[in-house]
């Protein structure tokens, strides 16, 4: 992976949260692409989507809803430092991926692979005479398919992409839905489209939308569905992690400890559908953070990722840790990764293009092996909570920080609050806002009797 501007001076900053919002501004200057247009920008505050552009995006603007950014630190990624942009609101997600991070970067960080950026259309065709004979039609005809695409859009061809298959799928289905009725047949055409750094989107749907007469005077049927699929099993990134077991030890555990319970709780997420989900959620925590941030859809990287993870017929894992010959946890993640670094989608918001300057400007490639690393630092972070001190103990102090904050505990009062909500057990609303009064009229007592100490008795003489 390569980046057009990376992280100079690393992207491992000690002590980077016990800094001021203003100090952290500051400690990314030279060490990302980030213009000193942008650290004034993160500076003020004036970074974020103004509501007279949010309503040229979506209908019946009302406002702007916003999300806290954060960055994960110590990646090391295909030998690269990058610093990685997270919109997040769950506690301990940035935290935990970039722990992760440190540890992964002292055995030679993450390795990634990244396929083609290949988005699938689909065409469907009914009414088709001869199923068999269709099918072999089109597979014959695919030439003419694919430049038929190609020629609606030669903007994509020119810059390396494009149209490149075809490929055809035979489904029965009941008729008029009714799973107690006759089956109907139908074919499905595939189109599998290079959509280069592009989500792709309205290129796919376009090509589909141009071939479909033609597929129709192929195969004699009647063409109805045409669209792109979100299952983009085609563009998968892979990233993995080899981590010595000595590097895996911490208080109170050994380093085959940890090893051997993150491969434990692996291993049920392999078989177990209730697990896998958790897990997998988990994975999603850190690959949604990184594709908000850059202004990818999110949405459709989810279903792709949940598809994939049940493509055997049983939901599964999309993770596999296990235990090397000589005793290293080794990592491993696949999933679909179709995402975009070009687009008037994202050049609209101006924190979207902040992020991807702070990415070092990658492409398409570079941020899905980006986004594979993150998932799998945070899939790390999450078992390994498990396997040792346990998910809420290791959660609990940044999510006392986030109870604190909604109650409104005012700066000064803030660290003292999130100590005791943690020692009282009782990390709620309520129970801050509690210790925020007791703290406060302590405060106030004890300006009292500095002040009645400080004052002294005199006489009052009246002069008349």
């Amino acid at each position: 992976m390569t980046q057009s501007q990376p992280a100079a001076l690393g992207s491992r900053i000690p002590s980077f949260f016990k800094l001021g919002i203003g100090a952290r501004i500051a400690a990314l200057r030279n060490r990302t692409a980030l213009t000193e247009e942008d650290l004034v920008a993160l500076d003020s505050g004036t970074h974020t989507l103004k509501a007279h552009l949010a309503d040229k995006m979506i209908e019946n603007v009302v406002g702007v809803f916003g999300l806290p950014m954060g960055v994960g630190l110590n990646f090391l990624i295909d030998g690269r430092e990058v610093i990685v942009p997270l919109a997040v609101e769950e506690p301990s997600i940035v935290a935990g991926l970039s722990g992760a991070a440190r540890t992964a970067r002292l055995s030679g960080g993450y390795r990634t692979e990244v396929t083609d950026p290949v988005l699938i259309g689909q065409v469907q065709v009914v009414d088709v005479p001869d199923l068999e004979l269709a099918r072999q039609n089109l597979l014959d005809r695919q030439e003419e398919i694919v430049n038929l695409a190609n020629s609606l859009h030669p903007k994509m061809v020119a810059r390396g992409g494009g149209a490149r298959e075809v490929d055809v799928f035979h489904h029965r289905v009941p008729e008029g839905g009714n799973p107690e009725g006759p089956e109907r047949d139908m074919l499905v055409l595939h189109l599998l489209v290079d959509t280069r750094d592009a989500m792709g989107a309205n290129v796919v749907n376009g090509m589909c939308e141009g071939v479909a007469s033609m597929v129709e005077a192929i195969t004699g049927g009647k063409v109805f569905l045409r669209i792109l699929s979100n299952l983009a099993d085609r563009a998968l990134v892979r990233a993995d992690v080899r981590i010595p077991v000595q590097n895996l030890a911490m208080r109170d555990y050994a380093g085959t400890e940890v090893r051997d319970g993150i491969v434990l709780a692996n291993d049920l997420a392999l078989v177990d559908p209730y697990r896998a989900t958790t897990h997998n959620k988990g994975i999603m925590n850190g690959v949604d953070a990184v594709a908000i941030a850059t202004g990818n859809d999110f949405r459709a990287i989810e279903a792709a990722a949940h598809a994939y993870a049940a493509r055997s017929g049983s939901y599964r894992a999309l993770t596999r840790w296990f235990a090397a010959d000589n005793g290293d946890l080794v990592g491993r993640i696949e999933m679909p990764m179709k995402v975009g670094t070009v687009g008037a989608p994202l050049e609209t918001n101006p924190t979207v293009r902040l992020s991807h300057r702070l990415l070092g400007n990658p492409n398409a490639a570079q941020l899905a092996a980006v986004i594979g690393a993150v998932g799998l630092a945070q899939n790390y972070a999450a078992l390994r909570s498990l396997a040792t001190a346990g998910i809420q103990q290791n959660h609990m102090t940044l999510h006392a920080r986030s109870v604190v904050s909604a109650a409104g505990v005012p700066e000064e009062l803030f660290d003292e609050v999130v100590e005791r909500l943690i020692e009282s057990g009782e990390v709620k609303v309520w129970k801050a806002e509690e210790v925020a009064r007791q703290l406060t009229r302590k405060t106030v007592v004890a300006a009292t009797d500095q002040e009645s100490r400080s004052s002294a008795a005199g006489k009052v003489i009246i002069l008349g």
